[in-house]
C-alpha cells in the first residue's frame, strides 16, 4: 500500500521532488566544489580509510574486503578515482536536480554513499542513504515533476522500437 503511494501518488510526486532537489543540491555542490576548488585528490582520504579501517565491538576489522579493494584497486589507480569522485558527485546531483534520469542517479549516488560509508565516513551518508533508497523505491514517481516526464516515456519509446527491428 505505502509502495503504491510512493510510485504512483501526485502527492507523493511532490513529496519527492523536495526530498530530490534536497539531495541533488547536496551532491551537485560537493561534487562542483571538488572540480573548481583547484584539483581533488582522493588519496589521502583513502590512505585515511587503509590506516584506520572500520572496527568492530571487539576491534577487529569489519569491512576487510573492501579495505583490500582501496589497497589493490582504488589507490593504484587513484587518478580514475580522482576524475570519477567530483564528475560523479556533479552528473548525479544535476540528474537529481533536474530531474532527469533519477532512478539511475540515485543508484549511483547510494552507491557512492555506501563506498563512504564502508570507509568509515559516517558524516550525513546514513540520512542520505536512507532519503535515497526512498527516491529509489518511487521510481519514475521521483522525477514525475523533472525532465523524466518527457525523457523515460521518449526512451521506453525508443528502446520498443528497437525491440521490434531486432525481431523482423
Amino acid at each position: 500500500m505505502f509502495n503504491k503511494f510512493l510510485r504512483e501518488n501526485k502527492i507523493s510526486a511532490a513529496i519527492l521532488t523536495v526530498i530530490r532537489l534536497y539531495l541533488g543540491y547536496s551532491w551537485f555542490t560537493a561534487g562542483l566544489g571538488k572540480l573548481t576548488g583547484g584539483g581533488f585528490d582522493a588519496s589521502g582520504f583513502l590512505k585515511g580509510a587503509i590506516a584506520k579501517p572500520v572496527t568492530g565491538p571487539d576491534g577487529n576489522m569489519v569491512y576487510g574486503w573492501y579495505v583490500n579493494f582501496l589497497e589493490s584497486f582504488a589507490l593504484p589507480n587513484i587518478d580514475v578515482f580522482n576524475f570519477i569522485v567530483p564528475w560523479g558527485e556533479t552528473l548525479i546531483g544535476l540528474g537529481l536536480l533536474l530531474g532527469c534520469l533519477t532512478t539511475a542517479a540515485m543508484f549511483f549516488g547510494l552507491v557512492m554513499n555506501f563506498s563512504f560509508f564502508l570507509a568509515g565516513t559516517v558524516s550525513h551518508n546514513p540520512t542520505d542513504i536512507f532519503l535515497g533508497f526512498i527516491i529509489l523505491t518511487a521510481g519514475y514517481n521521483a522525477g514525475r515533476y523533472g525532465l523524466d516526464r518527457w525523457v523515460v516515456p521518449f526512451i521506453r519509446k525508443t528502446a520498443g522500437k528497437d525491440k521490434t527491428k531486432a525481431i523482423a
